[in-house]
């Protein structure tokens, strides 16, 4: 399950499963060898769009739905901003808008801990 695409050594992509009404992942799918990544993107098929995970310490994340509040185009995640390839709105780790024309935040979604897994909630 923790394949799917290698990228930079700052980003990773994998692929999360729906349980009850949470978006799971591993805690270490931000683990490689001896570093960890800033973010991992989630995707999953029942969501129209990723999820980007950013890890801020062991018990610190935010989630946020990679879909540009502006017109909905798919984000790109650069480090830690994630941008939109459409008109070019710019948002930070916490899904914040930075630069325009978005002008609403993105949205997130609340991260638990619990038994060495992300719970992500879809609610």
């Amino acid at each position: 399950m923790m394949s799917v695409f290698e990228g930079c050594a700052s980003s990773k992509t994998i692929a999360g499963t729906i349980a009850n009404s949470n978006l799971v992942i591993p805690a270490n799918a931000f683990q490689d060898k001896n570093s960890f990544h800033k973010y991992v993107v989630v995707r999953q098929d029942e969501l129209k769009f990723p999820v980007c995970v950013y890890r801020f310490s062991a018990t610190e994340y935010t989630a946020l739905y990679m879909r540009c509040t502006h017109q909905g185009a798919e984000l790109q995640v650069f480090g830690d901003k994630l941008e939109c390839p459409a008109h070019g709105s710019v948002f930070n780790n916490h899904g914040q808008v930075q630069n325009g024309p978005a002008d609403i935040n993105l949205r997130s979604f609340p991260v638990t801990v619990q038994n060495d897994q992300l719970l992500i909630s879809l609610k």
